[in-house]
């Protein structure tokens, strides 16, 4: 699958947007994940929020590290600018890179794995230091191209494939973000587009660090029983080697309820996952009832999805270190090189 091309033809009577694009500009290629994985729904969405804002192209930034989400770049806003991270990494690549050109919207996919293990002090320091950024977290609970492994993410006594318990409690990176002091922090689930997409707008839009938590399941290596993450579809008694990697095609997992339901997503395995959407009635400008109605919720195994946390007035990275408005290789020579009478200044103050 990885050699087809998506075709360039588009039919002339597609919705177009603000600059005149259809939603065909806001592809990438042609995903190269297991039929039903959530993430191909996430890449959707991103699509779909890209479109609606008419953003150009060549204006967005997207970076990743390594994993099943990591993938997810390739497939999204063919025309924008992108980077390949190490494990773990993307973080700090996307600091260097929004230091030196602030007009780009930088928009980060990563995972459990690549966030909450490898990564996780490269994620902490990027929330700290407010970044201006989306920083969506692909969250499944394992580690799907290694085969299943627990993540950090994996919920505690759940099952692997080979029946090992995990007894490691996991780490959520809402209240992970929230206990940072993240000034945008949210959750969804893969299949929910109707609350997903105006979700990835919000964060796009935003000036700082936005984290979006997106429940996506595995189709393949998350055999968890009781999982409120994900699922898996796990052939039993395989034995012939040919037939290791074959998945069988699986019907994508979407959903829909209204805002203050909850509702109960059952998963390909016939686990479940408990989604709780967040109502009007709910304040999310307050740092600390986010973190105790969160943690209230997961005591019952609920995942609250929508916007959980909207903080103002702390400054992003941009405002902390007067970055310039202008990307640092459309600088003259001179501003960027001020001489030797300047280096020696600053060389001065660490004496």
């Amino acid at each position: 699958m990885s050699g087809v091309v998506k075709p360039r033809v588009e039919h002339p009577g597609l919705p177009r947007n603000a600059l005149g694009l259809s939603r065909r500009a806001y592809e990438g290629g042609m995903s190269t994940l297991c039929a039903g994985c959530g993430h191909d729904s996430v890449t959707a969405a991103i699509v779909q929020a890209c479109f609606e804002l008419s953003m150009p192209p060549q204006s967005v930034a997207k970076l990743s590290g390594i994993g099943c989400s990591s993938k997810t770049t390739a497939y999204f806003v063919s025309g924008a600018h992108g980077f390949n991270g190490v494990h773990g990494r993307m973080p700090a690549i996307a600091a260097g890179a929004s230091a030196a050109n602030r007009t780009l919207k930088y928009l980060g996919v990563s995972g459990d794995g690549d966030s909450l293990s490898i990564g996780l002090g490269q994620l902490g320091h990027a929330i700290r230091r407010n970044m201006d950024m989306l920083y969506l977290l692909e969250n499944n609970g394992v580690y799907g191209l290694t085969k299943g492994q627990f993540s950090a993410s994996a919920d505690l006594g759940s099952k692997s494939k080979k029946g090992e318990s995990n007894d490691h409690e996991p780490i959520d990176p809402v209240l992970l973000a929230l206990a940072l002091g993240a000034t945008f922090v949210a959750r969804s689930f893969s299949g929910d587009k109707e609350q997903l997409v105006p979700l990835i707008k919000m964060g796009l839009m935003h000036q700082g660090f936005a984290l979006i938590d997106i429940l996506s399941p595995c189709v393949t290596f998350n055999d968890h029983e009781g999982s409120t993450k994900s699922y898996a579809y796990v052939r039993e008694h395989l034995q012939t080697p040919i037939a290791a990697d074959f998945v069988e095609s699986r019907r994508e997992i979407t959903v829909s309820y209204a805002a203050g339901e909850a509702v109960s997503v059952e998963m390909h395995d016939g686990s479940n996952v408990l989604l709780r959407k967040l109502d009007s009635s709910y304040d999310p400008t307050d740092r600390s009832a986010a973190l105790a109605y969160v943690q209230e919720r997961a005591a019952i195994n609920e995942h609250v999805t929508g916007l959980i946390y909207l903080g103002e007035g702390r400054r992003h990275f941009h405002e902390r270190h007067n970055t310039p408005d202008e990307a640092l290789n459309s600088l003259a020579f001179d501003k960027l090189c001020p001489g030797s009478a300047a280096l020696e200044r600053i060389l001065s103050r660490y004496r």
